[in-house]
């Protein structure tokens, strides 16, 4: 019987079971990724996430991201950091470069146990988001309950970033599976529900399209931090404190994003192919 081998690691909570597919390819249909993230019956996580190779020879290695309801998406800023550091100890490098969907992403050894990725430019078009219609990213016209007057970022995922009272409060388990399916949203977006503990410090807590709440998000840190700039509620870079702990995020100026965290193993294990199907 053929086994699969792969890694479970996670980026502050946010947990995944990382699959090395550049030898050996592996198809994982929708139902293959929901049986694998099944926190009862299967391995358990928030994102599935295969190892590629890279398809034009300028990266070392293609990373294809799955979330837990089997849906493909393009960024994954925690799963990227656990990625990189997993390429860099192979190599025996202190930087690497990744491909994804969304572009190629550059990320370097930033101490212990500890990555930085550059996550590429903020997006801030009404059709970078992308949203359905026409309107002001800064102000977007989205709103349930206590959360309105939310702010667009896509890093790679569309985000929608509310500033409220109280991050650790706001009821996102009631009202992010709403928002995050507004007809606003083609694509469907990430909810994040942040606020200020510091100049330099956001407070957040995310919805993540197709997982719910997760432990720590960091597309949508980054996310946070744009559009806390943009809203002139911090200075370009801030730590942002999540469920899971702490991410250094700096928006440079030339538009791009660096996210610093860590990457930590669980555990390795391997499961029989068969089993997926």
């Amino acid at each position: 019987m053929a086994r699969r081998s792969f890694i479970k690691m996670h980026g502050l909570g946010n947990d995944f079971v990382v699959i090395d597919a550049r030898a050996k390819p592996l198809a994982l249909a929708a139902e293959a990724v929901r049986a694998l993230a099944d926190r009862n019956t299967g391995i358990g996580c928030d994102q599935v996430i295969a190892i590629e190779p890279a398809p034009n020879g300028k990266a070392d290695a293609f990373m294809r991201i799955f979330n837990a309801d089997g849906g493909e998406v393009a960024a994954c800023g925690n799963g990227t950091r656990c990625v990189a550091s997993l390429l860099m100890a192979e190599q025996g490098a202190d930087r690497v470069a990744i491909e994804t969907a969304s572009g190629l992403i550059q990320a370097r050894a930033a101490g212990p146990g500890e990555v930085a990725v550059d996550m590429g430019e903020a997006r801030l078009g009404w059709d970078e988001i992308p949203l359905s219609r026409e309107a002001d990213t800064l102000h977007l016209p989205l709103g349930a309950g206590p959360f309105e007057d939310a702010v667009g970022v896509n890093m790679g995922n569309p985000h929608a970033v509310f500033f409220v009272a109280d991050a650790e409060a706001a009821p996102l388990e009631e009202f992010g599976p709403r928002l995050e399916t507004d007809p606003l949203f083609p694509e469907r977006a990430n909810i994040g529900a942040a606020h200020l503990e510091a100049r330099d410090r956001i407070r957040l807590r995310v919805w993540e399209r197709g997982v719910g709440l997760t432990r720590a998000c960091g597309t949508g840190a980054c996310a946070a931090l744009v559009a806390a700039v943009r809203r002139e509620l911090t200075g370009r870079s801030a730590r942002v404190r999540l469920d899971g702990g702490d991410l250094g995020v700096a928006w440079r100026d030339d538009g791009h994003v660096v996210m610093t965290g860590p990457a930590a193993t669980s555990f390795e294990g391997s499961f029989e192919e068969d089993w997926l199907r």
